[in-house]
């Protein structure tokens, strides 16, 4: 749709990350003001280059846009082609999602006492602008679906770690729950940072 026509959104929601991370505010306040601030960021739809939001037929792209020097935290883009999901999985994080384009679905899940993981309440739809929270306090488990089976939806996740080397969980059917590290579906990252050719051709 775009070539970075607004890199300076992106470049702006990298600095308010930081600056909270850097105030050292308690996870409830970054939650939240950080919500805020993703919740603007998805309200355009003019600043994720195409070579970041590009669906595979077979499976969802999980595309860096963004690490922190210090592992703080990653931005990441991901792209779901039509009837993608992820399977059961954590965080071990804060997370924050927000929905760029298209829609979702989101339905939590948490561990019985024998350490089941069963589904935690009913499955809710994310519409284009919709943002919520993950994280070991407020709930980790989830699974999240394409809500469309004929066109990509695309949300942007904020997590409080280079969440492509995190060791995570992922939950099968069968039961029990099997580690992995994610990684990232791209290999080089967008130049946010090329103030210089804004100034050129403002």
């Amino acid at each position: 749709m775009n070539t970075l026509s607004r890199p300076d959104r992106l470049r702006t929601f990298v600095g308010q990350i930081a600056a909270l991370l850097d105030a050292d505010v308690a996870e409830t306040q970054l939650i939240d003001a950080g919500g805020a601030h993703l919740r603007e960021l998805v309200s355009h739809d003019d600043w994720l280059p195409d070579a970041w939001a590009r669906a595979d037929p077979v499976r969802y792209q999980q595309y860096l846009l963004h690490a922190d020097s210090r592992q703080r935290f990653s931005i990441v883009s991901f792209v779901w082609g039509p009837g993608q999901s992820t399977p059961v999985h954590d965080h071990t994080v804060w997370g924050l999602i927000g929905v760029l384009r298209g829609a979702e679905v989101a339905q939590d899940y948490c561990l019985d006492k024998g350490g089941t993981v069963i589904a935690n309440g009913v499955a809710r739809r994310l519409e284009t602008g919709a943002v919520e929270a993950v994280s070991p306090r407020v709930g980790d488990i989830h699974r999240v679906s394409n809500a469309y089976e004929d066109r990509v939806s695309i949300s942007i996740h904020v997590y409080g770690a280079n969440i492509g080397a995190v060791s995570r969980s992922v939950y099968p059917a069968e039961g029990g729950r099997k580690t992995f590290i994610s990684g990232y579906s791209n290999d080089v990252l967008p130049n946010i940072w090329n103030v210089s050719k804004e100034i050129a051709f403002s």
